[in-house]
């Protein structure tokens, strides 16, 4: 994987610096570049606006005060001049404008439907006095003439406006010594605030990025800091979480390798060891020696045949042959295969249900939950070797209960017992029948069904485990809906 070549510490550094020199641009190209601009154009839109007003209160008999204090606000020559002669001026005559000129502006503004602006160039000389001496300069002025034509009591009227641009070199030059001040300062605070802030945000995801490399070589009780924002904490929490379950699973791996080798080589040391006896020893080749390296044998196929079948339902490749049958009929034909064990070793196991009660599933693998929860009960019950079956219907729903006299599991162990091979005690035990996978099994099972499992356990009270599948009524009217 090919790797960015700065790290996010210098990005962050970076943006942020780039933003200021952005920022600083701007203001160098608004405070002095294009201020003679804004200016003009801020007095034009000036001088608009006020030709606006005037002709809004053109017909107010007080029309002189409203000229004078436009003007003043403004700072802009106005005068009004009508068809019957009233002549309305502002204080200002910085424009005077003979009558030839008055009608020139008049007839501009006719041809120019109704108004008409133009802007004139002149030198302007200005004396000053500096130690005793006058001097002179001559500045470039402009100023603007605005005309609009309206109607003052029926009569027509000419609004005449006149403002002066001041010149802006001035106030550039000013500008342009605090935007030196400015930058400087800026690009210094920007460069002290971007390595803070990327230093801050980069941190906590070098120290992530740290355990996590830890946790890669192994190491899972790595823990990863959850301090910073609030996305940096959540994501050290999850990996935190992430770390818990490894190690947590790591741990089972382990479990299961050692219980899974004791499992296999139990049985193997039966049958060679029973061999050898048969091959060596005259007289021991008899019936019962063969039979036990034969259920040996069967014990290792029934162990390797569930460590498949449990594979291939936690991978979800395994298909179910779903039929529609009567789940109390197989619990009791499930149970008459414990009959020489019931005969033999004293095991009691009853089952009482209501009525029969029809699922739709698939009838081998329910049986086989039926089976491993029963191998479950008998290797955990009491010395009085009873077992009860229950089967109880509620809600469209029947459930399976297995109950034995047992030990009982404690409260914190009850969410981890579903897990292959794990074992409370965490002594390991030859299960009497059965494989010590048969509740992963279970819930692997009734998960593909759509059902749910569970268990009740005290400790020294026993434990009930059941299971729960939807009737065949039910199953029918959740279909029709």
């Amino acid at each position: 994987m090919k790797q960015t070549k700065f790290g996010i510490k210098w990005k962050v550094f970076l943006c942020f610096s780039v933003f200021t020199v952005v920022i600083v641009c701007l203001l160098w190209l608004f405070q002095t570049v294009f201020l003679e601009d804004f200016y003009k154009l801020i007095k034009t839109n000036s001088i608009y606006t006020s030709a606006a007003a005037l002709e809004k209160n053109i017909d107010r008999d007080d029309l002189s005060d409203v000229v004078s204090g436009i003007s003043q606000s403004q700072d802009v020559y106005i005068r009004i001049v009508t068809q019957s002669g009233e002549d309305f001026s502002s204080e200002n005559l910085s424009l005077r404008i003979n009558p030839f000129e008055l009608g020139e502006l008049y007839l501009r503004a006719v041809s120019n439907n109704g108004s008409y602006m133009q802007i004139f160039s002149n030198k302007r000389t200005e004396a000053s006095l500096d130690g005793g001496y006058f001097y002179s300069r001559s500045r470039q002025m402009e100023s603007i003439v605005y005309v609009r034509l309206a109607k003052r009591h029926g009569q027509e009227a000419m609004i005449i406006l006149n403002a002066m641009i001041s010149p802006v070199d001035a106030t550039v030059q000013t500008l342009r010594i605090q935007l030196i001040w400015i930058t400087v300062i800026l690009l210094l605070l920007s460069l002290v605030l971007s390595f803070v802030v990327s230093k801050a945000i980069a941190k906590p995801i070098e120290n992530i990025n740290h355990s996590a490399k830890a946790l890669a070589q192994g190491k899972y009780d790595i823990t990863f800091p959850n301090s910073g924002y609030r996305e940096i904490a959540e994501l050290g929490d999850t990996l935190n979480y992430a770390a818990n379950e490894l190690a947590k699973t790591e741990g089972l791996r382990r479990e299961l390798i050692a219980n899974v080798s004791h499992d296999l080589r139990t049985p193997l040391t039966m049958i060679t060891g029973y061999g050898e006896v048969m091959r060596d020893l005259p007289g021991e080749n008899t019936p019962e020696n063969v039979q036990i390296i034969i259920d040996e044998a069967k014990r290792l196929t029934a162990l390797v045949n569930d460590m498949l079948d449990i594979s291939k339902l936690q991978s979800g490749t395994q298909q179910l042959n779903l039929t529609v049958f009567s789940l109390t009929q197989a619990v009791r034909e499930t149970l008459k295969r414990y009959d020489k064990l019931t005969a033999h070793d004293g095991y009691r196991i009853d089952f009482t249900s209501d009525h029969d009660v029809l699922v739709r599933a698939d009838e081998l693998r329910i049986s086989q939950v039926i089976y491993n929860l029963i191998n479950n009960a008998i290797n955990y019950t009491g010395d009085d070797k009873q077992i009860t079956v229950t089967q109880t219907v509620h809600d469209g729903w029947v459930r399976i209960s297995v109950t034995d006299t047992g030990d009982g599991i404690p409260e914190e162990m009850l969410p981890l017992i579903w897990d292959r091979y794990y074992k409370v005690d965490k002594t390991h035990k030859r299960a009497a029948v059965g494989t010590g996978i048969g509740l992963s099994i279970v819930k692997s099972t009734i998960d593909l069904h759509g059902g749910r499992c569970g268990v009740v356990s005290s400790q020294g009270q026993g434990s009930t485990f059941w299971f729960e599948l939807k009737t065949e009524d039910n199953l029918g009217k959740d279909e029709k809906k």
